[in-house]
């Protein structure tokens, strides 16, 4: 009986032994056919511009064809899920933003979990909310507008392009640490939001600055404060939130290379590497930042600690302000 039984638990550890080296095999002739990025906003947006620009260069590092699938609709939702629950095969990818950080708390039961269905891959560009004012607006500067804002609750509006938007949130940031009573006006996009607030029928808008440039720029907007902890270039003169006396404020807009969370190790520690690269090339980097994004890249770990971050500093705004959806 031993004597019959020993080839076979030789077998069984041989075949065992294998599974490594066979994984191994498979990660690296990774990507053998094409690679897909979904996009959980139509083409156009920056999301999709971020998507289609990285895709182009993985695909000629790779060899292999690498599609962007818009998926929009459900405040991103319908996008998100449908990468939550690809095959984690490395040939589903997804470009996370900050609408996946908003949605844990937003939604009582959102579709699914940011933390748990996805593994970090490379944060790719991040953007800055940009408060502009119209010029017929009496305050010049951040201080001016608290201060006007103070003197008339309730009367004054900022557009976003949705509920639930970075956009939105970034306006409901500024609302809990000024302590101001303004009033959120929802859009079905950015453009509509942009078009009432340049004609002057809302006072105000928060949005990210490849938007609001040329309106900015024109004088059609007056530009208050940014976003981001440091100036933008695309934005010189535009202080920031923190140096005009809001301290700690930042609201940006970000999106970063996501995949199923049981994709291969191996494949995520490669595209992470490739992307990486191709977020420091100076054609992509400078064209990023001539659209006033900034490419980041770094480690997946680095990525996923930004990620549970935002995660926790949406949490507190969208409860300050009672957002939550069932």
């Amino acid at each position: 009986m031993i004597l019959r039984t020993f080839p076979f638990l030789a077998m069984t550890a041989a075949l065992l032994a294998a599974l490594p080296a066979a994984a191994q095999t498979a990660s690296s002739a990774y990507p053998s056919r094409t690679v897909r990025i979904i996009v959980p906003y139509a083409a156009g947006g920056n999301t999709d511009i971020t998507a289609r620009a990285v895709s182009a260069k993985l695909g000629e590092v790779f060899g292999q064809q690498v599609i962007v699938d818009n998926r929009p609709g459900g405040g991103t939702n319908i996008g998100s899920e449908l990468g939550a629950r690809a095959a984690p095969d490395g040939y589903t990818l997804f470009m996370g933003g900050a609408s996946n950080a908003i949605n844990m708390t937003l939604y009582a039961k959102p579709p699914y979990d940011t933390l748990r269905d996805f593994a970090p891959i490379v944060l790719c560009v991040k953007g800055a909310n940009v408060l502009s004012v119209h010029p017929s607006l009496p305050a010049r500067n951040l201080k001016e507008l608290i201060a006007l804002a103070k003197a008339k609750p309730g009367q004054l509006n900022f557009a976003s392009s949705g509920l639930g938007s970075s956009n939105q949130m970034a306006g409901e940031l500024f609302k809990m640490m000024a302590g101001l009573n303004i009033v959120h006006v929802p859009y079905k996009g950015n453009a509509p939001a942009l078009i009432d607030t340049v004609a002057g029928n809302v006072e105000m808008m928060f949005s990210g600055v490849p938007a609001l440039l040329p309106h900015i720029q024109s004088g059609r907007l007056r530009a208050i404060a940014i976003g981001s902890l440091k100036r933008f270039s695309a934005l010189p003169d535009v202080p920031t939130f923190d140096e005009s006396g809001l301290k700690g404020y930042e609201a940006t807009t970000w999106f970063g290379l996501m995949a199923p969370i049981k994709t291969p190790r191996e494949i995520v520690v490669r595209l992470n590497t490739e992307v990486a690269k191709i977020l420091a090339s100076p054609d992509l980097s400078s064209r990023f930042i001539n659209e006033g994004l900034e490419p980041i890249g770094g480690t997946q770990q680095e990525f996923g600690k930004f990620i549970r971050d935002e995660i926790d500093k949406y949490a507190k705004v969208i409860r300050a302000a009672g957002l939550q959806q069932q």
